[in-house]
């Protein structure tokens, strides 16, 4: 049976895994991204990494999901804002020769939305819209069962949105957008400004557990500014299921009961109705399985549903 290989590029590791048509894991690595994380160096980093996890070539389709846009073929990483040098850059023209397999890219947040949508806790949904919490603030939607990316492919960049529009600027040129406020850099700035700088999120989030005061007042912060950006989200997209994932999702039950205030407040109840907002399910797992559900649609033809 053909098997799966699923990549999950980040600022800061490269999480790898091969599966079996039906979603299964089969194999798992994870490597540190190199430093500075130049396009070249990566191609390296991928291609020793692949071939570690899969040796004897079961698996004839990578799936790779990256931190920006995408062309619409899913050939060309058309740039990423938190990488350096990447911009243009024809990764799956690169990959293929040297391994031998066919190579399609995704943005990760639509990865890690596919991945739940098959196997983690988005199965069943058709209307869905998920948050990545890291590094930078990504994500994915999905309207009517079909994957949303636009007419050129860079479609769903919701931590991209503004938020406030005299806020720190953003990578994308923006000012105040959501990732601003929403990713670890955001979460430390919001921590600088209560006093508390160079607060590590893990940390921060034992703190909260803990009962300290000052760290449960940050974690406030925070999910006041993700539920203004998930209202308008809500309001153009009116998904019925809104995921949250991520590396700062482990520390939800300290945020996530206060962005589900601010829409209480912010959405009219018409464009809320029955909307349900939750951690994912999959973890940081999500993202590789997604890539190879990606892989599997585009070259085995298979499809969700």
């Amino acid at each position: 049976m053909t098997q799966l290989i699923g990549v999950d590029l980040g600022g800061t590791a490269i999480k790898l895994g091969r599966f079996n048509r039906d979603g299964e894991l089969l194999a798992e690595l994870e490597v540190p991204t190199p430093q500075p994380a130049m396009p070249g160096a990566v191609v390296m980093a991928l291609v020793e990494a692949i071939e570690k996890l899969d040796p004897e070539r079961r698996a004839p389709w990578v799936g790779v999901g990256l931190p920006g846009p995408m062309d619409a073929a899913g050939r060309v990483a058309r740039v990423c804002i938190n990488l350096p040098g990447w911009q243009q850059v024809p990764l799956a023209e690169w990959l293929e020769p040297q391994l031998q397999r066919r190579v399609t890219l995704a943005n990760d947040g639509n990865c890690a939305l596919m991945g739940e949508v098959w196997q983690g806790a988005a199965r069943g949904y058709s209307d869905v819209l998920l948050l990545t919490l890291g590094t930078g603030v990504g994500g994915g939607v999905l309207l009517n069962g079909v994957l949303l990316t636009g007419h050129a492919g860079a479609a769903s960049e919701p931590g991209l949105i503004c938020v406030n529009p005299e806020g720190p600027p953003c990578n994308s040129g923006n000012r105040g957008s959501l990732e601003q406020y929403c990713s670890i850099g955001g979460l430390r700035r919001l921590a600088a400004e209560a006093g508390a700088p160079d607060q590590d999120p893990r940390a921060l989030a034992q703190l909260a557990d803990q009962g300290d005061a000052q760290a449960l007042a940050i974690w406030q912060s925070y999910g006041r500014w993700l539920g203004i950006g998930l209202s308008s989200l809500i309001y153009v997209l009116t998904p019925k299921l809104v995921l949250v994932g991520g590396g700062l999702s482990a520390a939800s039950r300290h945020f996530l009961p206060i962005a589900q205030r601010e829409l209480e407040q912010r959405v009219q109840a018409e464009s809320r109705q029955g909307l349900e907002l939750r951690g994912c399910a999959l973890g940081n797992g999500a993202g590789r399985l997604g890539a190879a559900r990606l892989a599997l649609e585009r070259f085995g033809q298979d499809r969700l549903g």
